[in-house]
Order: C-alpha cells, then structure tokens, then sequence
C-alpha cells in the first residue's frame, strides 16, 4: 500500500511540475503579448504624427489647383480687358 501511496505521490508531483511549466510558459507568453501590444500602440501613434506631419505639409499642393483655377480666371479677365482697350484705342485713332 505505500508503494502505491508513493507511486500516486509519484504521479501527482509530476503532473503538477508539468503544469506548473504549462502555466509558466502561457504567462510568459501573455506578457510577451502584451509587450508587443504596447509596443505596436507606441510605434502607431508616431506614425499617426507624421502621417499628420505629412498631411499638412501636403496641403499646400492640393491648393495648387485652386490657385491655377484663379490664375486662369485673372488670364481670361486680362485678355478680355486686354481686347477691350484694343478696341477703345482703335474706336480713338
């Protein structure tokens, strides 16, 4: 009977060390998990800033176009008050 007793204490040790590993690797894991969690959390917030950074200093460029629109606007009211004049100073000859 106390061989049996033994060989239960035996098997019971085992299984626990076994678990206990088990659940030192599973906590391990965890914490390697949540590591790269906060590492991802870090490194997304410095790209949100320079994707902002980048916005703004892009912006300038998306205005061109307006600007082009009003160039050509202040082109098409200078060649009319151009072909105006010309034709008041031919009207004055």
């Amino acid at each position: 009977m106390e061989m049996e007793n033994e060989a239960l204490l035996n098997e019971w040790l085992i299984g626990l060390a076994l678990v206990s590993v088990i659940v030192v690797i599973a906590a391990v894991l965890l914490i390697l998990v949540w590591l790269a969690a906060k590492r991802i959390l870090r490194l997304a917030g410095a790209a949100l800033e320079i994707v902002t950074q980048i916005k703004n200093n892009t912006n300038s460029i998306w205005e061109l176009e307006t600007t082009n629109n009003v160039a050509a606007g202040i082109q098409k009211e200078a060649e009319a008050i151009e072909a105006h004049a010309t034709l008041v100073a031919e009207a004055l000859e």
